[in-house]
Order: C-alpha cells, then structure tokens, then sequence
C-alpha cells in the first residue's frame, strides 16, 4: 500500500507549476482578474486549493508568475543578430502585443514594478541602449522613458478595446471622434481639426511604432 508521502509526491508532481499557471492565464483571458480565484483555479485543475497552495502562495505570487511565463515568451522571440534599434522595436512590439491580447498584463506590469516580467523588460531595452553608445550617465533616463511608454501606451490601448469593444467596431468610433473633431471651432482647436482626418485612419501599432522610433531618435543625440 501507497504511504502518505507517496500518495502527496505523485500529486504534487502531476499538479506541477506550469500547469497552475497555465490554467490561470486560461481564467484570466475568458473572465478577468476577478474572476481568478483559488477556488475557481481549483475547480479548473480538479483538485483541491490545498494543492495549488503547495506550489504558489498566494494570488499576488499566482499572478506575477502568469505575467512572469507570458513576457518570457516576448523575450525569447527577439531575432538575434538584429541591430539595437530592431531589438527595441521588437521588444515594444511584442510587450504591446501580448498587453493587446492578454490586457492583465499591463495591470500587473504597472502594480508590481520590480517583478522579474517588468526587469526583464527593462534589462533587454537597457543592454540595447548600451550596444548603441548612450552614455552610461543617460542610460537610466533613456531606458525609463521607452519602458513608460511602451506600457502606458499598450496599456490604454487594451483599455479602449474593452471599453468600446462590446459596443461599436474601432472604424466606426474613430469615424464618430473625428467628425466631432472637425466640428469644433477652429479658432480654438486649429490643430486638433486639422488631424482629425488622421485620428479617423490611423493604425495603433504603427503609431505605436512610430513613437518608438521618435524616442530612439532623441535618445541617439545624447552625448
């Protein structure tokens, strides 16, 4: 007959990290944070939350280790060989992808700043701004600036999609900003209405992009 400890090691070892993890990510993508629970995580794996106790502490350790696997997989897409500047369009791009996709991402990205998602995040972008020979004294500032803005804009991306997304397509409610834009007056918001026709057509990845790449403009003239 099976001893106690035999019986909880093979628990253990079927009921693994990985798969706590994924099943979470799985809650948080079809219901939102909320919804993630010890108990419904529980009811997911089909075991009890003693269980998933014995790999993860609480909800706070659950949810850095999901943003943890999810920004991991960003990095390892990274092309090698590619200049500085390729790394860092390609890091902001796929940090603004997933935060697209999985939006509880950004919300932990910005509430626990030192997990190790967000120093991976801020150690690829800084190594890179090294490899361009941004003074050391400028590196901080630099790296801080690309960070913030990378999260911030996906951030409030992935926030208008929830927002609008269940009532009118992106077309449609750029088309209605716009026109109110070039209705207001145009001593008072000459700017405003003369890009309105381009908030109306705009791409935001490409926007994004093109943010990212004004940023590397002005960090490169550092000296």
């Amino acid at each position: 007959m099976a001893t106690k400890s035999q019986r909880t090691e093979r628990r253990t070892d079927a009921l693994s990290k990985r798969r706590i993890v994924e099943a979470a990510q799985d809650i948080l993508d079809t219901a939102g944070e909320r919804a993630l629970t010890f108990r419904a995580l529980a009811a997911r794996l089909a075991t009890g939350p003693g269980a998933i106790y014995w790999h993860v502490a609480d909800k706070n350790e659950l949810l850095a280790a999901t943003t943890d696997d999810v920004i991991a997989r960003v990095m390892t897409e990274v092309t090698e060989g590619a200049t500085p500047q390729e790394v860092i369009r390609s890091v902001a791009v796929g940090v603004f992808d997933v935060i697209d996709t999985h939006p509880w991402v950004g919300a932990q990205l910005a509430r626990e700043p030192a997990q190790t998602a967000m120093l991976q995040i801020f150690e690829r972008i800084g190594r890179q701004l090294e490899a361009l020979g941004v003074p050391e004294r400028a590196q901080f500032d630099s790296a801080s600036a690309l960070v913030n803005y990378i999260l911030g804009v996906a951030g409030q991306n992935a926030a208008n999609a929830r927002i609008h997304g269940g009532r009118t397509d992106r077309s449609t409610y750029l088309a209605t900003i716009a026109a109110q834009w070039a209705q207001l007056d145009p001593a008072e918001y000459p700017f405003v209405r003369r890009v309105s026709a381009q908030l109306r057509d705009h791409d935001d990845r490409e926007q994004f992009l093109a943010g990212i790449d004004l940023i590397l403009a002005g960090i490169t003239t550092v000296g």
